[in-house]
């Protein structure tokens, strides 16, 4: 269950004062913990994509890369522990054992507003753990300000390209959708045929399906949109910062919202930095709206 509220900004969980507020948003609504719980359990499979492990353990849910030491593909969510102080310091260090099994450092994304105990961050915090960079959860509640794209929008030159099955890509589809990500967010030199191959691997999913926008032939802009249960995840949204500013980050948006041919009501979701305002402000005119804002904490 949804419900819009009026206030539009969000403090780190477990601090205080005007200036411990992270990023500002348009617009926020509130969501049942039910809500919350889908949405992270769908999160976490959804990353799961091609060949990550869930460990579904009751009270949080965890995803390991046995591949890639990255924390993003490595952590535990939609957390719901005991208040009580022993049965909480024993789930703690049940789960820090848990990631050093899997070699991997103990990474814990708290729910926006309703992680338990209600005080975890504080106790998290006070064992160690560190913010590395929160983010808001945003829902498109609105979705007569998302509407699918018409080819009369398009600029000259300008080419929009839906892909739902390794069968249905080009030879250059995903080696050109690997060069916007490892562009867009910054990867490391030598990753984008990396990235490559995961996605080939990912397109064997029906559930996934690409978008990738072209100015001239050349890929500018990418989304990918992960459909089941329900619900949709938009996630991989980004445009090279040589073809930034022409609109093409809403373009590819509104397509991966419309890439489900279904017809069936689902709820449609994504991710975005605390920091990135600019993302923050695109989602807000898309008809999106935070849900709340968690820090990401690591055991460092």
């Amino acid at each position: 269950m949804i419900h819009e509220a009026l206030d539009g900004r969000f403090r780190q969980p477990g601090h205080a004062g005007p200036d411990r507020y992270r990023g500002l948003v348009i617009r926020s609504i509130r969501v049942d913990d039910a809500t919350i719980r889908a949405l992270e359990r769908h999160e976490t499979f959804a990353h799961a994509i091609p060949h990550r492990e869930v460990r579904d353990l009751g009270d949080s849910i965890a995803l390991f890369d046995d591949r890639d030491p990255d924390p993003f593909w490595n952590r535990m969510a939609s957390i719901r522990w005991p208040a009580d102080a022993t049965a909480f310091d024993h789930r703690l260090i049940e789960t820090i054992a848990l990631f050093t099994i899997h070699g991997r450092q103990p990474h814990l994304w708290p729910s926006p507003d309703h992680s338990r105990p209600p005080d975890l961050v504080d106790r998290l915090v006070r064992n160690g753990f560190c913010d590395i960079g929160g983010g808001h959860v945003m829902v498109l509640d609105r979705p007569e300000a998302c509407p699918p794209v018409r080819s009369l929008e398009l600029d000259a030159g300008v080419t929009l390209r839906s892909i739902r099955r390794a069968a249905d890509a080009c030879p250059d589809d995903t080696l050109d959708t690997a060069r916007v990500l490892a562009e867009s967010f910054g990867a490391a030199p030598g990753r984008e045929s990396e990235l490559a191959a995961d996605l080939d691997r990912t397109l064997d999913d029906p559930r996934v399906t690409l978008v990738i926008a072209r100015i001239d032939g050349e890929p500018a802009a990418v989304a990918k949109a992960t459909t089941f249960d329900g619900l949709t995840y938009l996630s991989s949204i980004g445009t090279r910062p040589a073809f930034r500013g022409r609109g093409l980050g809403s373009l590819v948006t509104r397509q991966a919202v419309a890439a489900d041919a279904s017809g069936e009501r689902r709820l449609t979701y994504l991710g975005v930095f605390s920091g990135n305002e600019a993302a923050q402000r695109l989602y807000g005119r898309l008809g999106f709206a935070s849900v709340g804002e968690s820090p990401d904490l690591l055991l460092e």
